[in-house]
């Protein structure tokens, strides 16, 4: 590209850029070394190979499924029946607060029945102003709110245990069903094959006792 611009100047030689004193000023700053071709750069086809049998994904699943462990349905009910055990109790997971607001509420509630079998109750609620009674009745429907809401939360938990447990019970029936195929489809298995063993043999004791012979 350089020649082509510098030839358009007609008698004027062109400037070799490789040899001007631009260049040799220019390279200092760029911080570049004149690199040559490196030879050991050659592309080797027995590299290819070993690359490509690296590279090749059917071999490497093959590899991990044969890798991988083939377990037994007593095994994996073993399993199930460990995580069972090693599984936290619901009531351990209930933190500090929720407890402690099940205490209040229960001491609430036991202060509201003595409240209320008591007489002189009745008379302290007859002298209270409209602003008290307003208040109490406040009281009672935030108590009536929070037990409900309580209530609600108790009653989700309970159902999503039994759903986990129905979930268990049938996964565990399933496993138990196929165990039992799997025993069923192994008698079957050596029947057929003692079956096999002694029919040769009951054919040279016919072939033996044969008439004539």
């Amino acid at each position: 590209i350089w020649n082509a611009l510098t030839d358009n100047y007609g008698n004027v030689m062109p400037v070799d850029w490789k040899s001007s004193h631009t260049r040799a000023l220019h390279l200092p700053t760029l911080n570049l070394s004149e690199k040559g071709v490196n030879d050991n750069l050659n592309l080797d086809l027995s590299d290819d190979e070993e690359l490509r049998e690296q590279l090749d994904m059917h071999s490497i699943i093959v590899s991990c499924i044969n890798d991988e462990p083939l377990f037994t349905a007593e095994q994996v009910i073993e399993e199930i029946e460990e995580m069972m055990q090693e599984s936290p109790d619901p009531e351990d997971d209930e933190t500090p607060t929720q407890s402690d607001r099940l205490s209040i509420l229960s001491q609430e509630i036991q202060t509201l029945k003595r409240s209320s079998t008591n007489n002189s109750y009745e008379e302290r609620v007859k002298r209270l102003s409209v602003a008290e009674l307003n208040e109490l009745l406040e009281e009672i429907e935030t108590a009536i709110k929070d037990y409900s809401e309580e209530l609600v939360q108790q009653l989700a938990l309970r159902d999503e245990l039994e759903f986990e447990k129905e979930v268990k019970n049938s996964f565990i029936s399933v496993l138990i069903e196929v165990q039992n195929k799997q025993r069923e489809h192994k008698e079957t298995a050596k029947k057929k094959k003692k079956l096999k063993n002694g029919s040769p043999q009951n054919g040279k004791q016919e072939r033996g006792h044969m008439p004539g012979t």
